[in-house]
């Protein structure tokens, strides 16, 4: 009986420590030389390093998106793309005639390029991706919203890292789009 007891008290101090530190999945470059993941530390601390295979390149502390989050690097390992497949739903509505039937998340940031010194090189909404006429397909869950194909639970091909260096992904209308450094 103690024994058991002695394991689960392991157990709950162990979780603390582990639970405190979380990483979104490594990814690796094209050309397989640089690797890309985001480290959250805590609630708002988040490190997202840039490495090779001698170590670290670079390291950027900022969080520039979540552990969730799918991350690209460039083939020389400057940049860095960051795409949101559960976005947080936008509130500022388009303006002019043409957007006034499209609502206001629809111009949720989904894409967005980093460099090495956290600077934004590009960014990309929803509605870059995604038709207004296919903006009914998108799935809006509370304050998020699921767009691409192949994560969360939306049938199809996940987004890939082809060998000539682009993003390649699916959208929820069905269209193949491609992003590149």
């Amino acid at each position: 009986m103690s024994r058991s007891a002695l394991i689960v008290m392991l157990l709950l101090v162990s979780l603390p420590a582990s639970a405190a530190e979380r990483a979104s999945r490594t990814r690796v470059s094209a050309n397989g030389t640089f690797s890309v993941r985001l480290v959250e530390k805590a609630p708002g601390q988040c490190t997202l390093e840039v490495s090779k295979e001698s170590g670290p390149l670079w390291t950027l502390k900022e969080c520039v998106g979540g552990v969730d989050d799918l991350y690209f690097v460039s083939n020389d390992g400057a940049r860095v793309w960051v795409l949101f497949p559960l976005a947080p739903k936008g509130t500022k509505k388009l303006p002019g005639k043409r957007y006034r039937k499209v609502p206001a998340w629809a111009n949720t940031v989904v894409a967005v390029e980093y460099d090495r010194q956290g600077g934004r090189v590009q960014e990309r909404s929803l509605l870059s991706f995604v038709a207004q006429r296919e903006l009914p397909e998108v799935r809006q869950l509370g304050q998020h919203l699921k767009w691409l194909e192949g994560l969360l639970g939306v049938p199809g091909k996940g987004p890939r890292l082809t060998d000539a260096g682009h993003i390649e992904f699916e959208t929820v209308g069905g269209k193949s789009h491609k992003l590149t450094f």
